[in-house]
């Protein structure tokens, strides 16, 4: 059920569909020092995700990337009571049934430093994403920002993602586009992700890019 992508850093991947779509889904589960777990965008919780995700070490951090993914937070925080769960402030209003134990931030530290790194993306208001560095593994969280899709069963999947330029390589759509508020914000939350030390990409739509992550990210945004 879990990959391992390293040591400390494994993904559980699944099937999403939306709007005729498929996309796919991925959860990834990051183990701290201290052996407890931090899941960044749990995806449907089961028998069997729970099983996997248990033996690996205990739940100390649920995450919520942006206000999207939020889906099956509430039955991880239910089977994880004692686990915090992290969103960002505008999940409160649109979820107020969800217990939120801490809002993200861009100086939080609630346990996951140094092993964890956070930035919001900037710019893009009704989306609210943080995107993680994992710094042990030198890879970088996405959750929206940019899908990774080489090949997808549907045409519909195909035909949108070639119109939007973002097939076959890391990109982002023309719904992340159209929801940008403020380039110059976005540009600098660019500039500044590209200081820091990665080179996997992790998105939690389509393939994981093993390398070449800074570059792939730097032409995913250069529209900018």
């Amino acid at each position: 059920m879990l990959r391992p992508l390293s040591d400390d850093l494994f993904v559980l991947d699944v099937p999403f569909r939306i709007g005729g779509m498929e996309l796919g889904g991925r959860m990834t589960v990051v183990r701290l020092p201290d052996g407890g777990l931090w899941l960044h965008s749990p995806v449907k919780l089961d028998a069997a995700a729970r099983s996997a995700v248990d033996a690996l070490g205990p739940v100390r951090f649920l995450v919520a990337p942006n206000v999207m993914h939020h889906v099956s937070l509430g039955d991880w925080a239910a089977a994880y009571p004692s686990a915090k769960v992290l969103a960002p402030a505008g999940l409160r209003k649109k979820r107020p049934d969800l217990r939120i134990d801490v809002d993200l931030s861009d100086t939080l530290d609630v346990g996951q430093s140094p092993t964890v790194e956070l930035l919001l993306t900037h710019g893009i208001p009704k989306l609210e994403e943080f995107v993680f560095l994992h710094r042990p593994s030198r890879t970088l969280l996405l959750t929206d920002l940019a899908f990774n899709i080489h090949d997808s069963p549907s045409w519909v999947t195909r035909t949108y993602l070639k119109l939007c330029g973002a097939y076959g390589r890391l990109a982002p759509t023309w719904l992340l586009k159209s929801m940008v508020k403020d380039r110059a914000s976005l540009r600098a939350w660019r500039d500044r992700v590209l200081t820091w030390d990665f080179d996997r990409v992790v998105p939690c739509h389509g393939q994981v890019l093993e390398s070449g992550g800074r570059e792939a990210l730097r032409d995913a945004f250069a529209w900018l």
